[in-house]
């Protein structure tokens, strides 16, 4: 089982979690996880009709969903049934890791030793926290915080002011100035008189030959992984919300904009200014024109435009003078 590295959690058990419900077999929290990489002794949840053939197949040994989807769960698989799936599994998210709905500082944040980074270049005033690991050949620009426990590969490049938390990346990897990375992503459950924040225990993966440009945001993921696909190119202040896929080989242009758990194929190009919904599945070899607003499934090979995005064929058509 993947240990979670950025934060601490409790062990609690599935009857503290939810006392009112009485449980065939009661057993401490590994992990929550989503439901297709939720294991034997995992925590998942069940939202939306769309993930029905996940659930299916889900190998979880409790989920959180309502009266209208439990039917979809798999016998083994013990049913919590609430009202706000989002809201309940925000509460057990603060519960077991207590420390991930809001970024506390890092006290752990320290000049690094030359003697502790053999091979590591750093320029003025960079802060490393504790359990920090960088590959050999690496560069840190001035100004740049690497909290605790990231991992950065052989020959990456850090540019100055960058802040850098909750991530793994590859090799060869480029991050240009003024990048925010792993930060908490936009998430709470509205309730009366107040908004219940949603906890972020995911992170960022950045695979290898990545170049992120300057002032990129890059959330990390809530329950899942934010992933940014090797070789793939992005402009200056793209951002990227919590739980996005994107696959290799894309080229995003400036200030393109993807919402959460949204699903990108591998060489895909998107124009600049466009906009990505969320939940959103994209497919492999894609077009999107600049400014385009995406709310719906793109399938591979597709060139749309527009707002909503059509067809390239059907929105020329359309604005033909």
């Amino acid at each position: 089982m993947e240990k979670n590295i950025f934060f601490k959690k409790k062990n609690i058990k599935l009857s503290k979690l939810f006392p009112k419900i009485r449980f065939n077999k009661d057993f401490s929290v590994e992990e929550i996880k989503p439901l297709i990489k939720a294991k034997n002794n995992d925590l998942t949840f069940f939202d939306s009709i769309k993930y029905k053939e996940v659930a299916l197949n889900t190998n979880a040994s409790a989920c959180i969903t309502t009266n209208k989807l439990e039917k979809f769960l798999p016998k083994k698989t013990q049913r919590i049934i609430v009202e706000n799936v989002l809201l309940e599994l925000a509460k057990v998210l603060k519960t077991i890791y207590p420390l991930a709905d809001i970024d506390y500082i890092d006290n752990s944040l320290k000049i690094p030793r030359k003697s502790s980074f053999k091979n590591v270049s750093f320029g003025n005033n960079v802060l490393v926290g504790k359990g920090v690991k960088i590959g050999k050949n690496s560069q840190i620009g001035s100004n740049s915080i690497i909290e605790h426990n990231v991992k950065i590969g052989n020959n990456c490049v850090i540019g100055y002011g960058s802040i850098i938390r909750k991530t793994i990346m590859g090799n060869n990897v480029v991050i240009q100035d003024n990048c925010k990375i792993g930060q908490k992503g936009f998430g709470f459950i509205p309730i009366k008189n107040k908004n219940f924040k949603f906890p972020h225990i995911g992170k960022v993966i950045i695979k290898d030959n990545v170049e992120i440009a300057t002032s990129c945001t890059i959330d990390r993921g809530s329950v899942d992984d934010t992933i940014i696909g090797e070789n793939t190119y992005l402009d200056n202040q793209v951002h990227i919300a919590h739980n996005v896929q994107i696959g290799s080989n894309c080229m995003i242009a400036g200030q393109v904009g993807f919402a959460g758990s949204s699903q990108i194929g591998d060489n895909v190009k998107i124009g600049g200014q466009a906009g990505v919904s969320g939940h959103l599945k994209i497919g492999n070899n894609v077009q999107i024109g600049g400014g385009s607003g995406v709310v719906k499934d793109i399938e591979d090979n597709s060139i749309v435009m527009g707002y909503p995005s059509l067809p390239l064929k059907e929105f020329l058509k359309r604005n033909k003078k």
